[in-house]
């Protein structure tokens, strides 16, 4: 699924970031976000829709306001209190219109179009499985350097940004914990067991965490998004199969998709950021867009509820140390450009063609203050070329594959990342989904050797050790005499790379 970030990051300080800011700015270093839960009756109860309804973190007010949900036929599944986020079920075609006007609710929306069944990310491409015949070859080539896992031989990712070596020096620590908000994290795989925390995983589906066991756990083998991801931060090095850039930190999953249709709906993501932060979680990795809508606009009522609901729970878990990381989408798209065409929202019903302003309408959570966005390069640390791109909208790039015109002189000759897949498999994908875990590692690297580092600080690290190719001379891939992007900036920061490449060797010296 396509991922797309809006542009001008600082253009959401108006009307959004400076209220919710405010909104959030009294709340103590220790507060708990944990949620209060409804009878298992009430949570099954089917209604047709769910929504956020986000009002004041005061008791009072929310009380007030679920006395006004239940009068408008609502149901509370979750409350987070202490980011004033309600989640909300209800069969009531007119519930939106009536909350809204309810004393003490900020805002207020559906969090999707489709009626709720009795989950959006960013790969591009089917995943291209390894064969004992590929392993074989591969683990042979990489005999010839010491001290290389069996298919090292093939991750030219790890090469390019010097995490080899920096694993020599400090593969990282096992107190700092990357989150994989995605599609679950089989911790059964050899290479994940070893790093996997159980203790900070749990199943977001439906607003509300479970921290049973395996609940973070892909549904079927096709959900081997997130394991892949996850593989790419902290697989360990065993003697088995790949490493991770930060083989030494501990990883956790997540699961947010949905079920029945694998989209990553608002409520999930919320309580996602909420688990994460009251987990202490360090940081996050985001390779998915929020559905049903690839932007929020902030002139539509349910849009904006579920900008301010998300915004709220990353904002909190920012409060209380987690540095998010997001992918910046595969659609080779000018997110510093005055309009883009969106054809795919919402995805959960029947897309509309729309012209959006991304000054005004935003990409959740890749947009939202203080998180950062990451755009893929191959082998040749050059932009891939499905990767999208925007000057000051781009903060670091990382390698995310290219197979059309970046391919490496590797075993497989494969441009691609290759990762850990569900039930001891591993596979090659490519997209800023596999771009962004690349610079989560780093920043974990970053971590472990800046224990006391705040996300703000954290951020400026990740900058600061970046290197920064500058802008291309040309980037006609196809030949065909026309730029296939254009890339706008200096050798200091410009709109492919922002800051710059990520480089794992420079974070640990």
């Amino acid at each position: 699924m396509a991922h797309l970030r809006s542009r001008r990051r600082l253009a959401l300080a108006v009307p959004v970031v400076l209220s919710l800011t405010a909104s959030l700015g009294f709340l103590p270093a220790a507060a708990s976000a944990a949620p209060q839960a409804v009878s298992a009756e009430q949570a099954t109860d089917a209604p047709a829709l769910a929504y956020v309804v986000n009002t004041k973190a005061d008791r009072h007010t929310i009380a007030s306001v679920k006395r006004a949900i239940a009068a408008a036929d609502g149901t509370v599944v979750v409350t987070y209190e202490k980011i004033g986020v309600i989640v909300v079920h209800s069969a009531n075609p007119d519930f939106g219109k009536e909350i809204r006007k309810a004393r003490g609710v900020q805002s207020a929306g559906a969090t999707r179009t489709a009626p709720l069944a009795p989950a959006g990310t960013t790969d591009v491409g089917a995943a291209d499985y390894v064969t004992a015949a590929e392993a074989a070859r591969t683990t042979a080539a990489s005999a010839e350097v010491p001290g290389s896992e069996p298919l090292e031989a093939d991750q030219w990712d790890l090469r390019a940004i010097g995490a080899d070596q920096a694993a020599k020096i400090n593969p990282g620590s096992g107190k700092v914990t990357v989150a994989v908000i995605d599609t679950g994290v089989d911790d059964t795989h050899p290479d994940l067991a070893p790093n996997f925390s159980a203790a900070q995983s749990a199943n977001c589906v439906g607003g509300k965490a479970d921290t049973s066991e395996g609940a973070w756990r892909p549904y079927t083998a096709d959900d081997y998004h997130g394991t892949h991801v996850a593989g790419e931060i902290a697989a360990a090095r065993n003697g088995i199969g790949v490493a991770g850039v930060a083989p030494g930190v501990k990883v956790a999953g997540i699961k947010v998709s949905d079920p029945d249709n694998g989209l990553f709906y608002p409520e999930n993501v919320v309580c996602a950021f909420v688990f994460a932060a009251d987990h202490g979680v360090e940081i996050t990795n985001n390779s998915y867009y929020v559905d049903p809508w690839l932007y929020n606009c902030m002139d539509d009522p349910d849009q904006r509820a579920i900008v301010d609901a998300v915004n709220r729970a990353q904002l909190y878990a920012q409060k209380k140390g987690t540095l998010h990381l997001a992918s910046a989408g595969n659609s080779n798209h000018d997110l510093a450009a005055d309009a883009i065409d969106d054809a795919s929202s919402p995805n959960d019903t029947t897309p509309v063609e729309r012209t959006i302003d991304p000054s005004e309408c935003y990409d959740l959570p890749t947009q939202l203050p203080g998180v950062v966005t990451v755009s893929a390069t191959g082998v040749q640390n050059l932009k891939s070329y499905y990767s999208t791109y925007g000057h000051r909208v781009v903060d670091v790039a990382a390698p995310g594959g290219d197979r059309r015109y970046q391919l490496p002189d590797t075993p497989s000759k494969d441009g691609r990342i290759l990762s850990t897949m569900p039930n001891g498999q591993y596979a090659f994908l490519q997209g800023t989904s596999m771009a962004s875990p690349h610079a989560a590692g780093v920043a974990a690297l970053l971590k472990s050797k800046h224990p006391w580092a705040s996300p703000a600080a954290l951020q400026a690290l990740l900058k600061a050790q970046a290197n920064n190719p500058g802008c291309p001379e040309s980037y006609d891939q196809d030949g065909d005499g026309t730029q296939d992007a254009t890339c706008e900036g200096g050798n200091r920061v410009n709109g492919f790379y922002g800051f710059g490449i990520v480089d794992a060797l420079r974070a640990v010296k």
